[in-house]
């Protein structure tokens, strides 16, 4: 690894908890063998229960797998939550996924773990007042991608206000009381870059970690398999792991079809592009996946 290093989590928890720092350097990049370090001398294959934040996007979808695949035998939780967002979209897609993985039998798919739920927690609407696009039904999505909204506006008018923390919080109570010892997020080095998303961030995944450990008693972990990872890295490995990138929903628009316009859907179609694939899903406008 190069570049310059810093260590996310308290200086107390560095020799013990290692397994809740992460080290970085300035792109966001670690080498594998570190982070396979990390999984075997703190995530044991051992049977181990999990909870999944899923949002019907490829992310989370990844994350899901990431799940089944390092906890053999153990049971796997789905977990989805309204917070007020303009739509219903991605929560139906995840059904569609749980539905997929709880009813498949390849043994090289699940690794002999269960796909055991999907539960949908509603938080009403406790983001109200905010003016992100995502919840706020007067304003229009962006038709831009992060990049440019991140050089000529700034901050993303999507951003949710420490969004993340509320849902990961959620996750920590469900995976507390229903015996999960796991929580897997889907963030990913492309929501990082730059900030565009804090709550994504190494230095914030890396707090709450550290929050979670200690306030579940040393139960629960909280695991992000893709935080090193951009938007093509997370469909080239999913196309090598077969998730159904058919099911996924990833479009800040609630219609029929992906709108092939907002910054989501700009970010998967130029993942796929990079891949040299199509995107299985259906858009609204002509897309072309040949560089």
């Amino acid at each position: 690894m190069t570049g310059r290093y810093r260590a996310v989590g308290e200086p107390w928890l560095r020799g013990e908890r290692l397994d809740q720092l992460l080290v970085y350097d300035e792109t966001h990049e670690v080498t594998k063998e570190y982070w396979q370090l990390l999984k075997e001398t703190f995530m044991p294959n051992q049977a181990k229960n999990s909870v999944v934040l899923a949002s019907g996007g490829t992310d989370s979808t990844l994350a899901l797998v990431n799940a089944m695949h390092d906890n053999p035998g153990g049971e796997v939780h789905m977990l989805s939550i309204l917070y007020g967002q303009k739509h219903k979209k991605e929560i139906e897609a995840a059904h569609n996924i749980y539905r997929h993985y709880a009813n498949i039998d390849d043994p090289v798919i699940k690794n002999g773990s269960l796909v055991v739920a999907h539960r949908v927690i509603d938080m009403g609407n406790p983001f109200a007042g905010a003016d992100s696009t995502l919840i706020d039904f007067d304003k229009g999505q962006p038709q831009l991608s992060y990049l440019e909204i991140l050089e000529s506006e700034g901050p993303s008018p999507t951003v949710v206000p420490f969004r993340n923390a509320n849902l990961i919080s959620i996750a920590t109570a469900y995976a507390i009381i229903n015996g999960c010892g796991l929580i897997y997020v889907g963030m990913h080095a492309t929501d990082a870059h730059n900030w565009a998303y804090p709550d994504c961030t190494p230095e914030f995944l890396g707090a709450m970690a550290n929050a979670i450990y200690v306030g579940s008693y040393q139960e629960v972990r909280l695991v992000f398999p893709l935080i090193w990872m951009h938007k093509v890295d997370v469909i080239k490995q999913g196309y090598a792991l077969g998730i159904p990138f058919e099911l996924t929903w990833s479009c800040y628009e609630g219609r029929e079809k992906h709108c092939g316009l907002c910054p989501t859907c700009i970010e998967r179609i130029e993942g796929f592009r990079q891949l040299g694939v199509a995107d299985p899903v259906p858009y609204e406008v002509n897309v072309r996946f040949t560089l």
